[in-house]
């Protein structure tokens, strides 16, 4: 039975992140980048300002919620979406791109990244325009609901948006128990027991109990707690590869050189071929940067979309920098931090090391930390991981709602929160591979849904950046509802007298 289920999923895995799949993810960020028209190039210097930039300037931005509102800040938002992307692919992706794909890897992961940051932002802006507010008030938005009622309202596509909207959240769900929960407190409780000997037991109960109290709580709690480690992880994360990077300053030329020959299988200096050719490099680097990042997969759309942000597009550019920041900044110095530190042949791109994974992240910051360097690599996965299980509880929850309703999410949080025991303890090899399939399902109608909409995408983008950036007097397109249309238009005008009053 377990050897039918494994070929199963390796024929359809082959699909999913085999070349129709990266193919199809990598031509939706490259439509709809010229369909925005390179809107991440062309206005670098704007989504930079109202994003990191406004975390500093704006306390609008961070600014928390009434208690009665729903909805969380837009950094709250971001936060709680970059738990769930800066996970294990971040140190553990990295190391197996290089070692399966080359430095040149790199190169490709950085290009999915470049075409990742339009299809995440054109997932915001559908999210933002198609959420609807579910029994509680909260906005609910994701995948399902822009292809129910974006896909679905085009001539004769009403039955195949429904039935795309339900595979993605029954895929979802199943991912959720998975990549979003099992796989990352297996790896938690793999690196605790080899770096601290603490059992298995031991970190499966802390985390079930911890996990209790955040997830049982609801969007907002998780949104709090998850706006407090992930500056802290990310921050000492950075902080702690650049002073492994500086320490092997003369490494950085030759680390990036070798990046870029091993990306197109050029010749070396030494006369050796770099890396394991063109495909390899290219394939892995698609690969994990798609993990890495999950732009195309439709997950953190599901949290934007509880943004307390009216205008689609201001939503769209934290999805930019959400895979800037992540792949962009953290897997890069990942991959330096790999690449300077003598494990790897930078002229012929071979491994000089048997580790793999974390363990030879570990072994690359204990060139500087000594034996803390193991150490130090597990404390961030423990961070990583277990904020990427905060992250998609929500993913998950959303997914069982539009299935079953507000009531029924209960449910799920419940087995959601028994299933990080059995993660801890158990030998996850068959489930690792399923969640990985499951996690590319996903992908497939998201993107449908994505491509089918990109004149959507292009208009509400046009109509910013001619409403913000040019200065014209025209209509916002905040909804695809009237109601909701109507009533941010309302609460736009009474903002505005407000601001009027107390400037006079």
């Amino acid at each position: 039975m377990l050897d039918t289920i494994t070929s199963i999923n390796s024929s359809v895995n082959g699909v999913v992140w085999g070349p129709i799949g990266l193919a199809l993810l990598f031509g939706t960020g490259l439509v709809m980048t010229v369909r925005t028209g390179g809107f991440q190039f062309g206005h670098f210097g704007h989504w930079m300002k109202n994003t990191i930039g406004a975390i500093f300037t704006n306390k609008k931005v961070t600014a928390h919620t009434n208690k009665e509102d729903m909805a969380i800040s837009q950094f709250q938002s971001l936060c709680t979406a970059l738990a769930a992307t800066i996970g294990t692919g971040n140190i553990v992706g990295v190391a197996t791109a290089i070692i399966s794909g080359g430095p040149g890897a790199i190169f490709w992961m950085w290009v999915m990244a470049i075409l990742g940051m339009m299809t995440n932002y054109s997932e915001n802006v559908l999210g933002i325009f198609y959420r609807r507010k579910n029994e509680k008030g909260e906005w609910s938005g994701g995948a399902m609901y822009y292809l129910a009622d974006g896909l679905g309202a085009k001539k004769g596509c009403r039955t195949l948006g429904r039935v795309l909207a339900v595979l993605f959240s029954c895929f979802c769900v199943l991912a959720s128990f998975g990549i979003g929960n099992m796989s990352q407190i297996n790896s938690i409780a793999g690196n605790m027991s080899s770096a601290f000997n603490i059992p298995n037991v031991v970190t499966g109960v802390a985390l079930v109990l911890l996990s209790a109290l955040v997830i049982l709580g609801g969007l907002k709690r998780v949104a709090a707690v998850t706006e407090k480690i992930v500056p802290v992880m990310a921050i000492m994360y950075i902080v702690g590869a650049l002073i492994v990077v500086g320490a092997h300053f003369t490494a950085i030329p030759a680390a990036f050189a070798a990046i870029f020959k091993g990306a197109f299988a050029l010749p070396a200096a030494g006369g050796g071929i770099l890396g394991y050719g063109i495909s390899q490099a290219i394939t892995w680097g698609f690969k994990r940067g798609a993990f890495s990042n999950e732009a195309g997969l439709g997950s953190s759309v599901m949290v934007h979309s509880s943004s307390n942000v009216r205008e689609p597009v201001q939503q769209g550019m934290w999805g930019i920098f959400e895979v800037f920041a992540d792949t962009i900044v953290v897997c890069t110095l990942t991959a330096l931090v790999v690449l300077t530190t003598g494990f790897v042949d930078l002229e012929t791109g071979h491994m000089l090391s048997d580790v793999q994974g974390s363990a030879l992240v570990g072994q690359a910051f204990s060139t500087v930390f000594g034996h803390y360097g193991p150490k130090f690599v597990a404390v961030s996965i423990l961070l990583f991981a277990y904020s990427t299980v905060l992250g998609w509880s929500h993913y998950g929850t959303k997914a069982f709602e539009y299935l079953f309703g507000t009531k029924a999410s209960v449910g799920y949080k419940v087995v959601f929160v028994g299933m990080v025991m059995v993660g801890a303890t158990m030998k996850l090899g068959l489930a690792w591979d399923l969640s990985d399939t499951f996690n590319g399902l996903m992908m497939l109608p998201n993107l449908i849904g994505v491509l089918a909409l990109s004149g959507t995408v292009a208009k509400i983008t046009k109509n910013y950046i001619e409403r913000r950036l040019c200065g014209r007097d025209i209509a916002p397109m905040w909804s695809a509802f009237e109601t909701y249309q109507k009533e941010e238009e309302a609460q736009e005008a009474a903002e505005v007298q407000l601001d009027k009053a107390a400037n006079e």
